[in-house]
């Protein structure tokens, strides 16, 4: 109890500091929320001012960030100037689309990327360990966004066997079956999600090898190998067990790396979510939208650090005094 009482104190923390931050970052951005009522020229200066008024951004910056906390601490993310709406209402329909795909992304990145990873550890140096090896690296250096772009350039535009963008299709009639909209959003979804899983599974894959080629050393599973127990049965039941371990840390760690992806991604396929709202709030100067972002995206990292921590402490008993 107490491991995890300090996790989480830490993890209030950041979420405090990151918010902190990206308050007094945005606000000394240069431009304002109302620069196109300026290039408006029905717009008058005593209009811009009353919007100004509206969302109490002529009060001093450290009374706007009282007043921030303040509703923070009551569940008050304000109202969007963008949208004129509450955030609370804004992020309920984008961060359900956002989750879904991250869950999906680190389902098939950690699945893909564990397989990969054992079998190139079972045979290190084996024809099929250096060219996936080598393709993995290559994957995994290439930017999210570089990836996304190469795979609507192929999927959706060369071959057109995919959508373009979007989270459904436009001329998808209302009177359609559940099963042929279910169908239709998984078609949609194929290119961010699977890009996002390609990148996890050839990060993943790189330290599931790693780790397993190290647990294959033991002194146990020499043991077994003098002892004539097959070689498949030594990597898969025995080494792969304990080589596990070292990546439920890399669950946490994922978050941040997948929502930092998940922007660039989403927004080259248009997907609807956390990643291409916060990127049009940026553009915008939506203020409480990016700030309500960065609130929910520090909170999932830390969570993700925190189940990470404690599903490490639980399966390897040597981290419960860390």
């Amino acid at each position: 109890m107490t491991f995890l009482l300090r996790r989480s104190a830490q993890g209030l923390l950041l979420v405090f500091l990151a918010t902190t931050l990206t308050f007094l970052l945005i606000h000394a951005a240069p431009g304002e929320p109302f620069d196109d009522m300026l290039s408006d020229p029905r717009a008058t200066e005593a209009m811009r001012a009353a919007e100004r008024a509206r969302y109490g951004l002529d009060r001093p910056l450290a009374e706007q960030y009282g007043r921030f906390l303040s509703n923070v601490a009551r569940g008050d993310l304000g109202v969007s100037f963008t949208y004129r709406r509450p955030v609370a209402d804004v992020l309920a329909e984008h961060v359900p689309r956002t989750l879904a795909l991250m869950g999906l992304a680190l389902t098939l990145g950690f699945a893909g990327g564990i397989l990969l990873g054992s079998l190139q550890g079972a045979r290190p140096g084996s024809w099929f360990d250096r060219l996936t090896g080598g393709t993995a690296v290559l994957i995994a250096a290439i930017p999210d966004f570089w990836l996304a772009l190469l795979a609507l350039l192929l999927f959706a535009v060369v071959w057109q066997v995919l959508p373009v963008s979007g989270l459904r299709d436009a001329t998808l009639p209302i009177t359609a079956t559940p099963l042929r909209r279910l169908a239709d959003l998984a078609r949609h979804a194929v290119l961010p999600a699977g890009t996002l899983a390609l990148l996890i599974a050839a990060t993943i894959s790189r330290y599931q090898r790693a780790a397993l080629i190290e647990e294959m050393t033991e002194a146990y599973l020499r043991t077994a190998r003098a002892k004539g127990v097959p070689r498949r049965a030594i990597v898969f039941r025995h080494a792969l067990r304990n080589a596990l371990i070292p990546i439920i840390t890399l669950g946490g760690l994922a978050v941040p790396a997948l929502l930092g992806g998940a922007v660039f991604v989403e927004v080259v396929f248009a997907w609807p979510g956390m990643g291409s709202l916060a990127a049009r709030a940026v553009e915008d100067r939506d203020y409480p939208i990016v700030l309500a972002v960065v609130l929910l995206s520090s909170g999932l990292v830390v969570l993700g650090s925190v189940l990470a921590d404690v599903a490490q402490a639980v399966t390897d008993p040597r981290h419960r005094s860390a």
